[in-house]
């Protein structure tokens, strides 16, 4: 069966057993703080599992992408080495929310696997919960007895707590679980040995396919267990797994879901990969091998989370996606000696093989090609730039061991890949040090984590059952009661408090847009609310300290003023989404937003800078649009196919449920959960300041409105008040400006000829106190230039004879530098390195520098450590 087919057949199947079939949620998470990605199937429904919402049916079945790259389940180091870790792959899931349990959950997977896709019943082997007498957990008797009806008891395992209780975190839902996997082997390695000894074990032809996990506890903030008050079942089948299970191979590179585009890297690099069937391959084309399988898994992670809203970069989520990426590059750079970006050419092949199952790999294609191409492009560069800082180190280095340190510094800061660096010096018989490169690591991530530690206590419940309601589009203030509080200690943030309400007007961060602060009140105190934010359903109001009373009456009172600002703003984006869309083209598309009370930023796709001209035109659009004083019209709750129907946008990468939010200013029609304001009126002026690239084909526009505007314009007219006053108040500023920068251009072109004479006068002044010492002519002084004329009278002066040797010093805006000129056959003859001399030098000037061999240069802080720099620099030639 091809995997298409496959995925057809799974969920076919659990729609007969009476399952609601969802799409996969979007790769990257953004509503779940807990989580950066979805990493399993039942992510999407945790708020489910925790009791804090309704499922739209009790059965439901679904194809989820996930990735596991960061945290606890993170496969990336093992993906390439072996033939089945991936770090995007398909789950194949089906849930019952408290009603079927293990009985139908394994009797169901056992129809599918042996009697829809018909797989050898002999090479299935199954596992159940020993059971944790310590944690009051016995064994699983109850999936024991219902296993024995399908296969002999010596091929059901009792596996352990790491191996057969499934936990999603530290603390939450949890139960034991039951795995079956399967013998891929030949019959003849089946009969040398059991498989069963092989469960487990990391055996690339003994995989685990499927896990169904039976919800049943809930772990506390105190590590103690206390039973869930329903039973869940969330079952996990790994789909590449199946589809190597089902086209008889024994590697998931073998399958269809990978082979077209390992083909495409064949015909692109004319290397070729070998199957997992060969055997005794050479140690050239493992490597190969190896590269290839990095290359074709990474894509699809990087593709899928950039087509679901998750562009590269420097932070967060976005780190972790160009990480990935950078690693599937160096791989084709060191083992498949591709030098030009060519990983982009292989989203085409993707699109077309699962755009029919997931259509934002197909309609997001373009924007997706052009990000991974920039950025294959700018670390092509990185990488180039890393060769050459590596043979400084080296040329730096005495002996054959370069400091662990300088190569964590490579690739800390220039993301020059550790292995790399190795391959490289191995090459030179050299190596770094082991130890201090780990030990550089290991103090990075200590302070990485220190930042970031977070521990949190369990909620206590002061009204149990009750459901939280949102108020805040009728109401700023309202009469409320505590029905949660939580205490999180951060090493960011210190102590702080989450209070759940009965009812809130505080609108929670989402959709781009920050979340409210205000109070809450009651008749004795004030506590005030720095932030909204929602978690798992529920919406969580954070303060540094609690209520004296906390079953007391509050009133709950959001900050107007903030709100009515961020309001502004929002109102605005989609404005201003609708201006672009009209202006540059229906290919702009919402990327990426934040909306506070300052300012508003909307990143969009748009493969051009956006010309003053088209900023001009967006901005007179926006605001007529404000003239028009357009009224909102709001549809709170209708079925999202009425809404796109009737011409709302949707973005992708969000999460919409059955019936959604659409708020329509004129022509603008978007689903939007956000604050608005009544009437556009409101908003009173919009002003772009700023638009600018973000990443490749992505452009990002920052604005304000209303009193962020009025103070713009009282900016702007006291700085040109200033700039008259500074120009003796002319009856024309403009032509006064202009006379001024003609005047200032003829002055400079004046002082270039003087500072041309200056430097051919030094120069012709200090040929002749070069001195030859063992065969190299050396001059080192002190002279009266800038910088950028001292480095030109360096080289000058460098050039003037042959086997020279120059080190020239100046002093500009009271910082001394430092520039040092060898001629490229002392470079060559006498192993002489002008950024050796110069990191050397720049200490006694308190700085630093660099640059060519033959030619860097060097900046300090100390004035006075000139003269003692100069006399040092004869050692070099002594």
């Amino acid at each position: 069966m091809k995997s298409q087919d496959i995925r057809k057949a799974y969920l076919q199947f659990f729609e007969s057993k009476g399952h609601l079939i969802v799409p996969s949620a979007p790769i990257v998470l953004k509503d779940d703080p807990t989580l950066m990605f979805n990493n399993s199937g039942m992510a999407q429904f945790k708020e489910y599992f925790l009791g804090n919402g309704t499922p739209k049916s009790k059965r439901i079945a679904d194809t989820q992408k996930c990735l596991r790259v960061s945290g606890k389940h993170n496969d990336l180091e093992d993906v390439g080495f072996d033939t089945y870790h991936h770090t995007m792959f398909e789950m194949l899931g089906n849930w019952s929310f408290g009603d079927y349990f293990k009985k139908e959950a394994l009797d169901w997977a056992w129809e599918f696997l042996t009697e829809v896709l018909k797989l050898d019943k002999d090479r299935l082997y199954v596992s159940v919960f020993e059971g944790n007498p310590a944690e009051n957990v016995a064994f699983d008797q109850e999936a024991w007895d219902i296993w024995k009806q399908y296969v002999p008891e010596d091929r059901i395992i009792l596996g352990n707590k790491k191996d057969n209780f499934w936990e999603m975190g530290d603390q939450g839902p949890c139960g034991p679980c039951s795995e079956i996997h399967i013998d891929l082997r030949t019959d003849a390695e089946r009969a040398a040995v059991s498989g069963r000894s092989l469960v487990n074990a990391d055996h690339p032809q003994v995989v685990e396919i499927w896990n169904n996990v039976f919800m049943e506890f809930n772990r506390k903030a105190d590590g103690s267990l206390e039973r869930l008050p329903a039973q869940h079942v969330d079952t996990g089948m790994g789909f590449e797994r199946l589809c190597m299970a089902m086209q008889n191979v024994t590697s998931n590179y073998d399958t269809d879901v990978f082979t077209p585009l390992i083909a495409k890297i064949e015909q692109i690099t004319g290397l070729k990969y070998t199957s997992n069937e060969v055997k005794n391959i050479s140690e050239e084309q493992n490597k190969t091998n190896i590269a290839i399988r990095v290359i074709v898994d990474h894509v699809r992670a990087v593709a899928f989370a950039i087509a679901d809203g998750q562009l590269p970069s420097n932070t967060g989520a976005g780190y972790v996606i160009r990480r990935i990426l950078r690693r599937a590059i160096r791989y084709g750079f060191t083992f498949l000696n591709t030098k030009e970006p060519f990983i982009n050419k292989l989203v085409e092949v993707l699109a077309n093989q699962m755009g029919e199952f997931f259509p934002e790999i197909k309609s997001q294609q373009q924007l997706v090609t052009n990000v991974i191409r920039e950025e294959e492009a700018s670390f092509l560069r990185t990488l180039d730039q890393g060769l050459q800082l590596l043979e400084n180190v080296v040329a730096q280095t005495k002996g054959t061991e370069v400091s662990g340190a300088k190569a964590f510094e490579l690739y800390d800061t220039f993301g020059f890949p550790r292995d790399l660096t190795a391959l490289i010096l191995k090459e030179k018989g050299m190596s770094f040090n082991e130890s201090e490169f780990d030990a550089s690591m290991q103090e990075q991530k200590n302070r990485s984590r220190a930042a970031s530690e977070v521990s949190t206590e369990d909620w206590s419940v002061l009204i149990p059952g009750n459901v939280e309601t949102f108020v805040g589009y009728d109401q700023t203030e309202n009469e409320v009661k505590i029905t949660r509080i939580r205490k999180v200690n951060s090493k960011k943030d210190g102590i702080l408090y989450q209070i759940v309400l009965d009812n809130t007007p505080f609108y929670p961060e989402g959709g781009g847009q920050v979340g409210d602060k205000g109070t809450l009140v009651s008749a004795n105190e004030t506590i005030d609310i720095i932030d909204t934010k929602k978690e798992n359903n529920l919406i969580l109001h954070f303060a540094k300290q609690l209520p004296e009373n906390i079953n007391g009456a509050f009133v709950a009172k959001v900050n107007t003023d903030l709100r009515t600002s961020t309001s502004k703003n929002h109102s605005a984006t989609h404005l201003m989404h609708l201006a672009l869309r009209n202006i540059l083209g229906t290919h702009v598309e919402q990327k990426g937003s934040l909306v506070n009370p300052n300012y508003l930023r909307f990143d969009f796709s748009h493969f051009a800078k956006v010309s003053d001209e088209e900023l001009r035109q967006v901005e007179a659009s926006v605001n007529a649009q404000i003239e028009a004083q357009l009224q909102l019209t709001e549809y709170r709750n209708i079925p999202i196919q009425e809404a796109l129907a009737k011409g709302a946008m949707a973005l992708f990468g969000e999460k919409y449920g059955d019936n959604v939010r659409m708020i329509e200013f004129g022509d603008s029609k978007e689903l939007c959960g956000g604050i608005h304001v009544k009437n556009t009126a409101e908003i009173w002026h919009f002003k772009i300041v700023s638009e600018g690239a973000v990443a490749a084909g992505i452009r990002r526009i920052e604005a304000i409105t209303g009193d962020a505007v009025k103070d713009f314009f009282t900016q702007q007219e006291n700085a040109l008040a200033t700039i008259k006053e500074t120009l003796k108040n002319p009856q024309d500023t403009i032509k006064a400006v202009v006379s001024l920068q003609d005047e200032n251009s003829k002055l400079k072109k004046q002082i270039e000829l003087l500072l041309k004479e200056k430097i051919e006068g030094l120069k012709n002044d200090l040929v002749s106190q070069f001195q030859e010492i063992n065969g190299v002519n050396f001059l080192a002084k002190q002279v009266d230039l800038s910088m950028s004329s001292t480095k030109e009278l360096a080289q000058a002066l460098g050039t003037s004879k042959g086997n020279s040797f120059v080190v020239l010093a100046s002093i500009e805006d009271n910082a001394p530098n430092i520039h040092c000129y060898i001629a490229k056959e002392l470079v060559a003859d006498k192993s002489l390195n002008a950024n050796v001399v110069i990191k050397d030098l720049g200490k006694y000037i308190d700085g630093n520098g660099g640059g060519q061999p033959f030619f860097a240069s060097g900046k300090g802080k100390n004035i006075n450590g000139i003269k003692e720099a100069l006399e040092k620099a004869i050692d070099f030639v002594k």
